[in-house]
């Protein structure tokens, strides 16, 4: 199932990648009762310094705390490490030359959260930590203190699992049942068939309404057009940036929202790659 992945990532973004919904889904995820939209601050890394950095959601919870997420569709070892170049940079851009000073900068507590609704087995939760991948010489001084460390929380967004933080958070579940759906219908049939038929079967039952009434279209052009964009997305990997496929995607669904066709959108995919090139 070609595109599974990207697809994923890109309809999990667009979902939580505002205020409400990241209110929505820290209050499941801590279980508080936050009400107030106005205490989250979205500052996703997208198109920073590094441009090989970019995470698919982070933000503040009341200046006090950093929640950086990540959707996964494979668990890897290496995920700690990634985790620290998000914090680092996020750390730099917020508070940059400050942290030079002589006076003593409050640095908002990280908390560090992995989604995910792959298909191979895992638990409902589990705990990662940079400390596991460190070279075993190099994890403690002569004082037998960790010089650098950081722990995740992997959990379980698959259809079936963790149902108390579903409960909290409609829009994790509604996500977490159309991704079943797709997965479920793509057994049998082609992957744009079966977003088609995920989509009504979640407009049929309530499921992600407001979202799918908006998005329906652009959910379904998006995995087809991904094809269009294949070569594209080639081309931006062998040059070096790995944004390339998430940004062109996200491009794709702005020229969807403003009601271009097909060959329209091709054409601006093809003018911007040769501007790109000069």
């Amino acid at each position: 199932m070609k595109g599974n992945r990207t697809y994923k990532d890109t309809l999990f973004r667009h979902i939580f990648n505002n205020e409400p919904s990241a209110l929505e889904l820290y209050n499941a995820l801590a279980g508080t009762n936050y009400t107030d939209v106005s205490l989250i601050k979205i500052n996703t890394l997208k198109d920073m310094l590094f441009k090989t950095i970019e995470n698919d959601l982070s933000f503040e919870v009341d200046n006090k705390l950093l929640i950086l997420i990540e959707h996964q569709s494979t668990i890897s070892e290496n995920m700690a490490a990634r985790f620290l170049l998000y914090i680092a940079v996020i750390y730099f851009k917020k508070f940059g030359e400050r942290l030079y000073q002589e006076a003593v900068v409050k640095l908002p507590r990280p908390e560090f959260i992995v989604l995910y609704n792959g298909e191979a087995s895992f638990p409902d939760e589990k705990l990662y930590r940079l400390y596991d991948v460190l070279e075993e010489v190099d994890k403690k001084d002569d004082n037998n203190i960790i010089p650098l460390d950081l722990t995740l929380r992997v959990i379980n967004i698959n259809k079936g699992y963790n149902p108390k933080l579903m409960r909290k958070s409609k829009k994790l579940k509604g996500y977490s049942i159309f991704v079943a759906k797709v997965r479920e219908y793509a057994k049998t049939r082609p992957l744009e068939e079966a977003i088609k038929l995920a989509v009504d079967y979640c407009l049929k039952r309530g499921i992600l309404v407001d979202y799918l009434k908006e998005n329906a279209q652009g959910v379904i052009k998006m995995i087809k057009l991904e094809y269009t964009l294949k070569d594209a997305i080639k081309s931006a990997r062998k040059e070096g940036k790995k944004e390339g496929k998430r940004e062109g995607l996200d491009y794709v669904l702005e020229l969807m929202a403003q009601g271009l066709n097909n060959e329209e959108i091709k054409k601006k995919i093809k003018e911007a790659k040769r501007i790109s090139t000069k």
